[in-house]
């Protein structure tokens, strides 16, 4: 075989040993119990069917043929004395002895000399007899069979299975299993107390990265370690809290104040008449306010939204909707979605915005929005001139704005990408910039479904 396929092999064997690999938590550990305890299990039940079993079962065994030799040599002796030594056996040792005159085993037509998976046992210790013979294990459930072949004929021995086979084999092997299948559910019950405060941890982190609300803080509960990080965890959470309200609480401020002296400025320089430098200072005035209102609005994002059940389908029909009525084109193909928990309001302002970002530059928007495996694709291209790649990391900056086409000439405050990426983070999911097929700009958002 050629290196390179002995590495394909062993890349197909990692591969495939890979997904073997359980991938939770709870298997793993169960199985690193488990494993060793069938390891124990099975060199114990070897050890003892090589050692314990064989011994009982030979000594039982061996016992018989001494008994059935007996038989042979009083019956070479003196066959009229075959009558009371049946009898004998029968009442003493509980072996019913036949003779059947002139009969001769077919041991051809059988096939073995033995017939049943025990039979072996006894068969070899047989073997010291020295003359032809057939055992019978599993013509009958108690009894066992023995045909010997002598001159005269054959001599049958029908011996309970108690007399061969000790009970406490199986007994043993009982024990076994059963003992093996109570530690296995003690040990899955306690496993799945242990890891169900890891996964409430990961459930309440998962949460928390999508944006939802967590009202109540994580209990303590588990081993030391896991109480230590969940109270991380709600540390964490009510630390994060307080730096988004303060945020907020700051941001909003700031805005509002400034819009008061805004106002009045503009109503002086109504006031004032008409002329070139007026114009440009209510120009520059109205810009103020214009960047003021795009910083309440990024604010309100910050703001903590209650997630309630929507269905992305009619919510993105419902932002197309309006869009196509004040005369834009917007041609969208979506496709069913599945009902997701989410912040309608913000996460439609986030849609507006990109939207509105491709109405800027473009004279012709598409969004297309579906399911593919097990995330929400949405897609919204414009025929504009696009962002450059070098920049595409920096538009998600809050109030940057890309110089040419993406000037503020063109009207924007430079948070319409920020809005949008944070309230997509917000849900879980992520937003990529690319090239559109129609020549302008391709924003993808992908969320888990």
């Amino acid at each position: 075989m050629t290196p390179s396929k002995t590495s394909r092999l062993l890349n197909v064997l990692r591969e495939f040993l890979r997904f073997l690999k359980p991938r939770t938590l709870y298997v793993r550990s169960l199985l690193i119990l488990i494993l060793p305890l069938i390891f124990v299990q099975l060199v114990s039940t070897w050890v003892f069917f090589n050692n314990h079993w064989e011994t009982v079962a030979s000594t039982l065994t061996r016992g018989i043929v001494g008994e059935l030799a007996l038989v042979l040599d009083a019956f070479s002796s003196d066959p009229s004395g075959f009558d009371p030594l049946q009898v004998a056996y029968t009442e003493h040792l509980g072996i019913q002895l036949t003779f059947f005159p002139d009969q001769i085993i077919n041991i051809d037509a059988v096939g073995e000399r033995q017939i049943g998976f025990f039979a072996s046992w006894l068969a070899r210790d047989l073997e010291s007899l020295r003359r032809p013979f057939l055992v019978d294990t599993e013509s009958f459930e108690t009894q066992v069979v023995v045909q010997i072949q002598l001159v005269e004929g054959v001599i049958q021995a029908v011996i309970p299975r108690q007399r061969i086979f000790s009970n406490t084999t199986w007994a043993f092997v009982f024990w076994v299993i059963g003992s093996a299948l109570l530690l296995f559910a003690v040990t899955s019950l306690f496993l799945r107390s242990q890891i169900r405060p890891i996964v409430r941890l990961a459930d309440g982190a998962q949460r928390l990265g999508r944006g939802e609300t967590l009202e109540n803080d994580l209990k303590y509960e588990g081993a030391v370690e896991i109480r230590r990080a969940a109270q991380a965890f709600n540390a964490m959470r009510a630390n994060l809290y307080k730096q988004i309200r303060e945020r907020t609480d700051m941001l909003s401020g700031v805005s509002h104040d400034l819009r008061t002296p805004l106002t009045r400025m503009r109503l002086q320089l109504s006031m004032m008449g008409e002329n070139d430098d007026i114009k440009d200072i209510m120009g520059d005035v109205l810009e103020m306010e214009a960047m003021i209102e795009a910083y309440l609005t990024f604010a309100r994002t910050e703001k903590v939204e209650a997630v309630t059940k929507v269905n992305l389908t009619q919510l993105l029909q419902s932002i197309t909707e309006k869009w196509q009525r004040n005369d834009y084109q917007l041609n969208a193909h979506i496709e069913n979605t599945p009902t997701l928990l989410i912040r309608e309001n913000s996460f439609r302002r986030a849609i507006d915005n990109l939207i509105s970002n491709a109405h800027r530059h473009a004279t012709t928007t598409w969004i297309t929005a579906g399911k593919r495996r097990n995330h929400i694709l949405i897609i919204v291209d414009d025929d504009g001139n696009g962002i450059p790649e070098a920049m595409r990391d920096k538009v998600f900056r809050p109030f940057f704005r890309v110089e040419g086409s993406r000037n503020k000439h063109t009207g924007g405050s430079g948070l319409g990408l920020t809005i949008a990426r944070d309230v997509i983070r917000a849900h879980g999911g992520a937003i990529f910039l690319g090239d559109s097929p129609y020549g302008g700009l391709r924003v993808t958002i992908s969320l888990p479904a």
